[in-house]
């Protein structure tokens, strides 16, 4: 059975197989999340990802990881070109990333709190809508073992500890995930 991890801090850190870049349908990495990843590991993700574009709202498609410790980087389109989400978009882009993660016969991949920056949406929502989408993802992805939610601050950390059932720690500073 996979296991689902909680961490507060930045994805770009995590040594996974796959982390999740929130994206667009140009794929473009300027704002949020996304322009961490490029920062960290490199222009060659964002080349990699524009070449690919137009990407529809609700899909993912996959990148190498440049500098990043992770192996690659799956770009889900949660926000459309005018920085707008929902619901089924977001519940879509979870959907199509963990696809990918398994058509690569991945065995680790973080996610962020996606449409959640840039895109505005409500953060409780958005961990909701996430987690119960890689829960039944998980049914039909057996080679994952890992899911991690990569979160920045208390809030994010809190709503989805709340999604998970779980019971959220007073935020302290952030802390590698037990083995990935």
């Amino acid at each position: 059975m996979a296991r689902i991890e909680l961490w507060n801090g930045d994805i770009c850190d995590l040594e996974v197989d796959a982390i999740v870049a929130p994206a667009n349908p140009s794929l473009w990495m300027a704002t949020g999340v996304g322009a961490a990843i490029k920062h960290a590991g490199g222009d060659v993700v964002e080349f990699g990802a524009v070449r690919q574009a137009p990407v529809a709202l609700g899909e993912a498609i996959v990148t190498g990881a440049g500098q990043l410790a992770a192996r690659v980087v799956i770009h889900a389109v949660s926000v459309d070109r005018d920085r707008r989400t929902s619901a089924p978009v977001i519940e879509a882009a979870a959907r199509a990333a963990m696809r990918r993660a398994r058509e690569l016969g991945l065995t680790s991949i973080a996610f962020p709190a996606l449409g959640t920056g840039v895109g505005g949406f409500p953060l409780d929502e958005s961990a909701m809508v996430t987690v119960r989408a890689v829960r039944e993802e998980l049914a039909a992805s057996p080679t994952i073992d890992t899911v991690i939610f990569a979160l920045r601050g208390a809030a994010a950390y809190h709503a989805f500890a709340v999604a998970l059932g779980r019971t959220a720690p007073a935020a302290g500073p952030a802390r590698r995930p037990g083995g990935s």
